[in-house]
């Protein structure tokens, strides 16, 4: 059950002075961590970096969405409004407007040299004017968000639209009631309704389902201006999870669809493969004509997402006519209960023609499944000595925590915590963050938590398919070992005398750890992960060789000429790492005597891959045990009368069926398994819980 606004406040406000408290730094650095974590959750921002600057002239920011380069010629800048009241205080009209006008205020002067110059050239501000001024060519469209923890006033309705220099500007409030609404959803982003009236119009749409077969959808031509329109209000938000994180890995624009729309745009229904997409509800009305389509509720495109950008970037052109392009779509209606199965499988499915590897589909990949059981039940080791053991949470899905709690009693509430501390939550983008700093990808790392989650998923995937027995107890363990010296890094970082403070800690950290594992790789010793798991701590030795580490990758962040002034962007450049790894470190001498060998590292790799061998089937056998006769009676029944089922599966679900008289081997176990994801990916409408 959703909880109410004012406890929703108290956990949202205690979130972040844990966070402050926890990582030793300013309250408003960690509510802008907190709150755009979410924004890029709900598809608003894909990545967010913290940029504080203010001026009693009346100036402000605090942070932009990235390079607009990488974000379709959208240039992102935020602005926070955090209330330290215990109370729940409301956002006026004239707070807004005075808050929004500050951050005009401050785009506007990045775009005068005087006042750039005006900035010191190795503090953040003067990177993100020097962004702002370089890019202002090529951005298409400003967006300005503020962020608060107060309630928007009911009085106010909106803000109008505004523009500077003939370049489009638009305002986004998200205040606690819309993050509320937004948390309490349980969505993967917010609703999205597209009232087709304000795109241009109508559309006629032909019935393509039977109604007995408790399914709909409908084929749909749009034209390309109304596709462009819409995805012009909405953005990425309207890509699916899955094929918004493929095109962050792979570019947004397609040189053959931009080159139709410009040479022959006639032919483009002829030549395009349209679009697949997916509505929880539509709104239609009978004519003439036929059969209207009006509206739609939670649009996703499930793919087709480069066509979508391509004809969105056509669009901006002035010397562009898009008139002629039109775009067949076939829409199938998921309601809300079944998106989260259906429309990851339709994206599989609707993409498997454009050899997007499975890697690619990276949010149900059995990798989270696999840390999600390991996390549920391996004790971490007690740091004080004590008796009371702990575990560490992994969030396969968002929000994952939150709901687990709060199905629970209070007294329930406070033994889950005991049981799960909060700090001892990972969630499946910050294993991302963890792990790729120490496999020496921190420039990958810089660019986002989005981005750097969508290359992880490929080389996780990768590693999956080659042998998914490495990712063993061992492998998890590992994992949070440096979970655990990333986060003691982020402390460290925040009390050094050297630190600017901001966003820089988030470029110095992953450069500290991928710099540290690089060069004691190079002397083929490998960091000690099992002490650490051991000790739920960083050892000492390992923490002052990460503080030089840090200190000096900073210099290399910070210092990088008047060629990269923006050293949150330039973190995020290949050569930035490039640069870093040439860089002579004077280690301590207790860190270097303090490593293991390579030998010592295949040896625990080897163990590990065997022992979960052996798991693999013990645990498929207890599932299946554990599920019972009638539950795989259900499933052979389901599975033949739809003729799913190969002779095989169908002989082992048979022997399934008469549990506990018969007991199916650990093999057949697994085959079960298999195929019973197979079925639920088909619709099989039992089993939730069971893997």
């Amino acid at each position: 059950m959703p909880i109410e606004l004012s406890e929703f406040y108290q956990e949202f406000f205690q979130d972040v002075i844990t966070s402050a408290d926890a990582d030793e730094r300013y309250i408003e650095d960690a509510f802008f961590d907190v709150f755009t974590e979410n924004l890029i959750d709900a598809g608003e921002l894909e990545t967010a970096d913290r940029v504080f600057f203010s001026s009693p002239r009346g100036l402000r920011v605090d942070g932009y969405g990235g390079d607009p380069l990488g974000a379709e010629g959208v240039l992102s800048l935020i602005a926070l409004d955090f209330n330290q009241s215990p109370e729940i205080g409301t956002l006026t009209a004239t707070d807004m407007d005075a808050t929004f006008k500050r951050v005009s205020n401050f785009l506007a002067k990045s775009l005068d040299p005087a006042f750039r110059d005006s900035l010191e050239e190795t503090g953040p501000a003067f990177g993100l004017a020097d962004l702002i001024a370089k890019r202002w060519p090529e951005i298409s469209k400003v967006r300005l968000f503020l962020l608060s923890n107060r309630v928007l006033s009911a009085r106010v309705d909106s803000r109008p639209a505004g523009e500077l220099l003939e370049v489009p500007i638009t305002y986004t409030v998200w205040d606690l009631g819309r993050l509320h609404r937004f948390v309490s959803s349980g969505q993967a982003r917010e609703e999205l309704v597209v009232d087709l009236a304000d795109f241009g119009g109508p559309l006629q749409a032909l019935p393509a389902h039977l109604h007995e077969a408790g399914y709909e959808a409908y084929l749909v031509v749009i034209p390309g201006q109304q596709l462009a329109s819409i995805y012009d209000r909405w953005g990425p938000r309207l890509l699916e999870q899955n094929v918004r994180v493929f095109l962050q890995a792979r570019g947004t624009v397609n040189k053959g669809i931009r080159n139709t729309i410009e040479n022959i745009p006639d032919m483009f229904f002829a030549y395009n493969n349209g679009i697949t997409a997916t509505a929880e509800a539509v709104t239609t009305k009978r004519s003439g004509d036929g059969l209207l389509l009006t509206g739609m509720r939670n649009l996703q495109i499930v793919n087709g997402g480069q066509t979508t950008a391509s004809i969105h970037a056509a669009s901006k052109k002035k010397d562009m006519d898009l008139s002629k392009v039109f775009v067949q779509m076939k829409l199938s209606i998921v309601d809300s209960e079944r998106a989260q199965e259906v429309v990851p499988k339709i994206s599989e499915y609707a993409n498997s023609q454009n050899r997007v590897s499975a890697a690619d589909f990276f949010a149900n990949h059995p990798f989270h499944w696999r840390m999600q059981d390991f996390s549920r039940r391996i004790f971490a080791p007690s740091p004080d000595g004590s008796f009371r053991q702990s575990k560490w949470f992994y969030e396969r899905a968002r929000g994952q925590y939150q709901d687990a709690r709060g199905r629970l009693a209070p007294a329930q509430q406070k033994k889950f915590e005991l049981e799960y501390p909060r700090h001892q939550v990972i969630t499946k983008t910050d294993m991302a963050k963890y792990l790729n700093s120490w496999r020496g990808e921190p420039h990958i790392v810089s660019r986002g938590s989005q981005k750097n989650f969508a290359d992880f998923a490929h080389t996780i995937g990768q590693e999956w398919d080659r042998s998914a027995d490495v990712f063993s107890e061992g492998f998890f363990k590992q994992s949070v070992a440096q979970a655990i010296a990333f986060r003691e890094t982020e402390k460290l970082v925040s009390e050094q005398t050297w630190y600017q403070g901001g966003g820089l800690r988030s470029r110095v950290v992953p450069y500290a750890i991928a710099k540290l594992a690089h060069d004691a790789k190079a002397r083929g010793r490998f960091i000690d992960f099992e002490r650490i798991w051991k000790d739920q701590a960083l050892p000492d030795d390992t923490r002052d060789a990460l503080g030089v580490a840090a200190e000096a990758v900073n210099d290399v962040i910070v210092n990088a000429g008047s060629e990269n002034p923006n050293p949150l962007e330039w973190a995020k450049q290949p050569a930035c790492w490039s640069r870093v790894k040439d860089l002579h470190v004077e280690w301590p001498e207790r860190w270097l005597r303090g490593q293991i060998t390579k030998a010592q590292v295949d040896a625990s790799r080897r163990e590990g891959i065997k022992d979960q061998r052996v798991l693999n089937g013990i645990e498929a056998q207890t599932i299946v045990v554990n599920a019972g006769g009638a539950f795989w009676k259900q499933v052979l029944a389901w599975g033949r009368a739809r003729k799913l089922l190969s002779d095989k599966e169908a002989s082992i679900l048979g022997e399934a069926a008469s549990i506990p008289r018969e007991v199916p081997s650990e093999k057949q176990s697994a085959v079960l398994l298999e195929t019973f994801r197979r079925l639920r990916g088909e619709g099989l409408p039992i089993g939730d819980d069971l893997i």
